[in-house]
C-alpha cells in the first residue's frame, strides 16, 4: 500500500497532481508575489500535504522553475495556434503570447513585485530569447530565400531589442496612452518586417520554403521547452 502523502504511483495521476500543484502556485504567486508565497500556501490551495510537494520538487525554487517551464510550453502552443509563416509573424506571436502570460512577462522584465528575490531569473530561466545555433540556421535559410537581408547582421540583437522594447512599453507609458496587447503584437510584427525584410516579393517556392523554415524553428523551440518541462516533472510528458 502506498504511504500517506506519497504521490500516486500511477504516472497519469502523478502528473495530474503535479499540474494541480503548479496551478495553485501560479495563482498564489500572481496574487501575492513569490517572496510571500510559501509551500504551505501552495499545499493548502492545491489540496495536498506539504510533504507531497517535496516529493515532486525538493525546493520552492525548483517548483517555480517547473512552473516557468510549463508556461513556456504553453507559450509555444499559443504561437503555433496562429500558424506563423514568416519571421515577423513568429516574433509578433511570441510577444502576443508573452503579454497574455503574466508570469512570463514578469520574468522577461524582471518584475520584482512578482518575482521578489528571483528577479535575477529573468536572465537564467529560459524565458529569454536564448535561441543560439538553431536561430542562426533559421536566419541563414531566411536570407537564402530572400525573406531577410544579410546586412547589417546582428539579427538576434535587432529582434531582441524590438521584442523587449515593445513588451516593456506599457509600463513606461501613462495609463491613457497604453495600447491593447494585440496592437502591440501587430506593431512588433510590422517593426520586425521593416527592420529585417528585403522588401522584395517572394516567388511561391521561396514563400513555401520560408513557411517551412519558420515551422521548423518553432518545432525546435517547442521541443526544447517540452524536454525541460518533462525533466522538471519527472516524466516524459508530451501533452502539456
Amino acid at each position: 500500500m502506498a504511504k500517506v502523502g506519497r504521490p500516486p504511483q500511477d504516472p497519469a495521476r502523478q502528473l495530474e497532481r503535479a499540474h494541480r500543484i503548479l496551478d495553485a502556485a501560479a495563482e498564489l504567486i500572481l496574487r501575492w508575489g513569490y517572496d510571500k508565497t510559501t509551500i504551505d500556501d501552495v499545499a493548502r490551495r492545491a489540496g495536498v500535504a506539504k510533504g507531497t510537494i517535496y516529493l515532486h520538487w525538493r525546493t520552492r525554487d525548483q517548483l517555480f522553475a517547473a512552473l516557468l517551464r510549463r508556461e513556456r510550453v504553453h507559450l509555444f502552443a499559443g504561437i503555433r495556434a496562429n500558424a506563423p509563416a514568416t519571421l515577423p509573424e513568429l516574433f509578433g506571436g511570441l510577444v502576443r503570447e508573452t503579454l497574455n502570460r503574466p508570469l512570463l512577462r514578469a520574468v522577461l522584465l524582471g518584475d520584482d513585485e512578482v518575482l521578489g528575490k528571483l528577479t535575477r531569473m529573468k536572465r537564467t530561466s529560459g524565458t529569454s530569447l536564448e535561441l543560439g545555433g538553431p536561430f542562426d540556421a533559421y536566419i541563414a535559410r531566411m536570407i537564402e530565400h530572400g525573406a531577410v537581408r544579410a546586412e547589417p547582421g546582428d539579427h538576434l540583437t535587432v529582434i531582441s531589442s524590438i521584442v523587449y522594447g515593445f513588451i516593456a512599453l506599457p509600463d513606461l507609458l501613462p495609463e491613457a496612452a497604453r495600447l491593447p496587447d494585440e496592437r502591440i503584437a501587430e506593431l512588433v510584427t510590422d517593426t520586425v518586417e521593416r527592420a529585417m525584410s528585403t522588401g522584395r516579393p517572394l516567388p511561391e517556392a521561396d514563400r513555401r520554403a520560408v513557411a517551412e523554415a519558420t515551422a521548423d524553428i518553432l518545432d525546435a523551440m517547442e521541443e526544447v521547452a517540452r524536454r525541460r518541462l518533462a525533466a522538471s516533472l519527472g516524466s516524459e510528458e508530451r501533452g502539456a
